[in-house]
């Protein structure tokens, strides 16, 4: 799962939508749940780039397809809702309405494939995710959703996310600026992060200890998400019609 690139753009390979023209995707996407990395474009710290959760999303999504081939990862969605973020420069979000409207569209323009499933590497995605994955279940659409779950005292430019990005792209992280952020867990920090953004409790932007990450714990780390992933995709597909009613798929988020 090295094949992500700075802007966590796709690994080249025969079941990604960016390699394919339209006559091979015609012959394929019948049979082919397409995937879709969701990511952001925030502030992580002063050690890591802002591509982290789109990076993330990529090389799950591209993990999923290594296990199981009928699967199409189509090029990433580097923006989220990261408005918890707005304090620090780098950061664009587009908010959650436009994540949704954004996820909503795409999927509904994607009917030649069998079903669609978004994959999200940025827990402020969870909401705006949800609520597409219902409107488009209600619609008829096979529509589905995935997020790896995190720590709750180490949810942003922490540890975990360090020792991804040394095992993705060791070049991206600065070593000599990691340095202990607000430590406290996620549910003690949430209100005031829903309150006033990040910088309010962690003024490096930091919410963890990314001082003891390694690339082999980020390796770790890769390898079980993928298959936490293919584990609930083998779950899901293939299988009867969705029921239009019912609930969207519950979105795990890593925090913010």
């Amino acid at each position: 799962m090295s094949g992500t690139g700075p802007a966590g753009r796709d690994a080249e390979g025969p079941n990604h939508l960016a390699d394919l023209a339209w006559p091979e995707v015609a012959r394929r996407a019948a049979g082919s749940l397409l995937v879709v990395p969701l990511g952001a474009t925030e502030q992580h710290g002063p050690h890591l780039p802002g591509t982290v959760d789109t990076e993330v999303a990529v090389a799950l999504a591209v993990g999923l397809a290594a296990a199981r081939p009928w699967v199409t990862v189509a090029p990433a969605l580097p923006y989220g809702s990261s408005g918890e973020h707005a304090g620090f420069p780098g950061t664009l979000s587009i908010g959650p309405e436009a994540v949704e409207l954004v996820l909503v569209e795409l999927a509904r323009s994607a009917d030649a494939f069998a079903g669609v499933l978004v994959v999200s590497g940025h827990g402020g995605n969870a909401v705006p995710l949800r609520r597409a994955v219902g409107r488009l279940r209600r619609e008829g659409r096979r529509a589905y959703a995935w997020a790896p779950a995190g720590t709750g005292h180490d949810s942003h430019a922490g540890r975990t996310e360090t020792s991804v990005m040394l095992a993705l792209r060791p070049a991206s992280v600065r070593r000599a600026a990691l340095r202990p952020g607000d430590r406290r867990p996620l549910a003690e920090l949430m209100p005031v992060l829903r309150r006033d953004g990040v910088r309010a409790v962690s003024p490096s932007g930091v919410l963890g200890d990314p001082t003891g990450a390694t690339a082999d714990e980020g390796r770790g780390l890769l390898r079980q998400w993928t298959g936490q992933l293919v584990a609930a995709v083998d779950g899901w597909w293939p299988g009867p019609a969705p029921d239009r009613s019912a609930p969207a798929t519950p979105v795990v988020g890593r925090g913010a």
